[in-house]
């Protein structure tokens, strides 16, 4: 049996190892912390539960399905819920607008609230889904490094509407000239967020991404978002997948151009789903195999475990996307005015995004996200309180005082919060934990602590992300987010899908 090594058990890697099991391979995950998920895992402190990273939940046919494709029931393994509610805004004025999950719905409480008229509302939403009915089989379900797709009955259809597509301005710009009300273009500029960019640069194309939360529905798994992880996990070991936790890959061995193995350093005492003889506690090891893919970040996998061959550095010295600062904070209260999914707007959006992009630091007055998982799942908090996820979206390490940075937006921060909810919320935090760009860098290997790999800021941002296969090196794929079609849940879903049918020519 062809033996596969997978770097990495993040959400991308467990998928791959999923769809490669099936395919018959004898597939080995390596991970280099002691638990899977990467940024998709969590954690608990002081009998607060919070998961550590994405919070929002779509496309969940991109989860079942892999149980699907193994003719697993999805609902033995996971469970999940739609929401009524997609998210809840607020603005310094003291307008709140519910984003309610049903379109016509939000339409009148947008026009109710803001006087937008409902009809632009319901033609954005239908903009958003054909943007994303011609994209979807193009550009996120397949290759763009293979001329079948360019020459595919999908690509034809992606030509003919070309103009349609918002490629040649910016989203804000787009918004700005369907939306009078600078509320609403603010709320829609904000999904430039879900993979890093900055509205006022990024093409106009994004404007799919709230497609999948008001077309197509935003879900909450029953478990929270790390049962995502776990259920996957699970499924992966029933198929025979051995994981091995605390082991960290150092090199990929590459002979004549064709994978041969790679080398771990082993600082454990055996791994989750493998056998503790195969490798020596605290040792080196060389693993042989046929083939490799790394859910690792594509800049430190060339960087770090391809130190003799050719980096294609054009492509890993592209801008990378924003990172994020993350209070975990234990409230000591409950807030009903508050959901699941909350947004506090900053004053000023586009100064926000010049700081962050230009000056690489945090704008005083930043945009707060609070993902608060006891509103659906109350035994994530103690009893009348809350497990608040509070975060703000910051530029990508780039050598920055980040525990300067870090004090003063805490600062900013709580006040803001405090001027909203009418709430000193400083007294109310029971517990803290802070993740940054530097320790989402160290924990996940993503490169200078960038969510997204390479920011979209651009048109081309595309086709200026590496393909999930190398081209120069046999037997070689990617998978993740800093690989194609980009960050996030889905999209690192769908990597893992593109990167096994590269498979079929497998020998």
């Amino acid at each position: 049996m062809k033996k596969v090594v997978i770097i990495g058990a993040g959400i991308a890697g467990i998928a791959s190892a999923i769809r490669l099991a099936h395919k018959g391979l004898d597939v080995s995950v390596f991970e280099a912390n002691a638990y899977a998920g990467g940024k998709l895992s969590s954690f608990e402190i002081k009998g607060y539960r919070f998961d550590a990273g994405p919070s929002l939940f779509t496309l969940p046919n991109l989860v079942t399905e892999l149980f699907e494709l193994v003719d697993k029931n999805p609902t033995d393994f996971f469970e999940y819920e739609q929401l009524t509610e997609v998210c809840r805004y607020f603005w310094e004025d003291k307008t709140r607008l519910t984003a309610y999950a049903e379109p016509q719905k939000f339409a009148e409480e947008v026009e109710k609230i803001t006087g937008e008229p409902a009809e632009k509302i319901t033609q954005f939403l239908k903009d958003s889904a054909f943007k994303y009915e011609v994209l979807d089989g193009l550009f996120l379900q397949e290759s763009l490094h293979k001329l079948s797709t360019w020459t595919s009955k999908k690509a034809l259809k992606g030509y003919l509407n070309l103009p349609k597509l918002g490629i040649f301005g910016t989203m804000n710009e787009a918004n700005q000239k369907l939306f009078k009300n600078p509320k609403i273009v603010q709320l829609f500029n904000r999904y430039a967020t879900y993979n890093g960019s900055d509205p006022y640069q990024t093409p106009a194309t994004l404007n799919i991404i709230p497609h999948l939360e008001y077309n197509l529905g935003a879900f909450f798994p029953k478990k929270g978002m790390v049962s995502i992880t776990d259920s996957l996990v699970k499924l992966a070991e029933s198929l025979g997948v051995k994981f091995y936790f605390e082991t960290k890959v150092e090199e990929i061995f590459v002979e004549d151009g064709n994978v041969k193995g790679v080398k771990v350093w082993r600082n454990g005492d055996g791994g989750k789903g493998g056998n503790t003889t195969d490798l020596i506690p605290h040792t080196y090891d060389l693993i042989p195999c046929e083939a490799v893919v790394s859910n690792m970040d594509v800049t430190h996998t060339y960087r770090k475990l391809l130190p003799n061959e050719k980096h294609p550095n054009f492509l890993l010295n592209q801008p990378k996307s924003s990172s994020g600062v993350i209070f975990y904070w234990g409230i000591k209260k409950q807030f009903p005015e508050l959901d699941l999914h909350n947004i506090l707007f900053s004053d000023n959006y586009q100064e926000e995004f010049k700081t962050m992009f230009e000056k690489k630091t945090i704008f005083h007055d930043p945009t707060v996200y609070i993902n608060i998982t006891s509103k659906h799942k109350p035994d994530d908090a103690p009893e009348g309180c809350e497990n608040w996820f509070v975060l703000i979206n910051a530029p990508a390490n780039d050598g920055q005082n980040w525990d300067e940075i870090i004090a003063q937006t805490k600062e900013n921060v709580l006040q803001k919060i405090s001027r909203i909810l009418g709430e000193n919320i400083a007294e109310l935090i029971e517990c803290e934990e802070i993740l940054d760009p530097r320790t989402i860098e160290s924990k996940t290997s993503s490169a200078q602590g960038a969510l997204y790999g390479n920011s979209s800021n651009n048109r081309f941002a595309a086709f200026l992300r590496h393909a999930n296969f190398s081209s120069k090196i046999k037997n070689l794929y990617f998978v993740g987010g800093s690989v194609h079609p980009g960050g996030g849940i889905p999209l690192a879903l769908s990597s893992a899908k593109i990167m096994s049918d590269c498979f079929k020519d497998f020998p």
